[in-house]
């Protein structure tokens, strides 16, 4: 198994991905928690907002671990869903955007 076939089983298999949905809306916030912080992801654009993400776009066009780590989450369905209400919305995108 190799380095990053490594990472991508350990988010998953400690449960490290999740789903903020919010209600009743529906719109949804998917994040993986990393080693030292989460980072927000936007699977359908296949967009991460870690370090590794930026710089593996821009040195060789290839997406960081955590973009394949959820795709495979959602396909076996190995991941958290954390409710919250609408009105919860504001404050939850205020304090990802504090972290970056």
């Amino acid at each position: 198994m190799n380095e990053k076939s490594r990472k991508m089983n350990e988010v998953i298999s400690q449960n490290r991905v999740k789903l903020h949905l919010f209600e009743p809306s529906q719109r949804s916030i998917w994040t993986i928690v990393g080693k030292e912080k989460e980072h927000w992801l936007d699977p359908e654009s296949n967009f991460c907002s870690c370090s590794g993400y930026y710089f593996g776009m821009l040195k060789n066009k290839k997406p960081c671990y955590h973009i394949e780590s959820i795709h495979i989450a959602r396909q076996e369905k190995k991941f958290d869903i954390i409710k919250f209400s609408d009105e919860e919305y504001d404050s939850f995108i205020s304090s990802i955007l504090d972290e970056l």
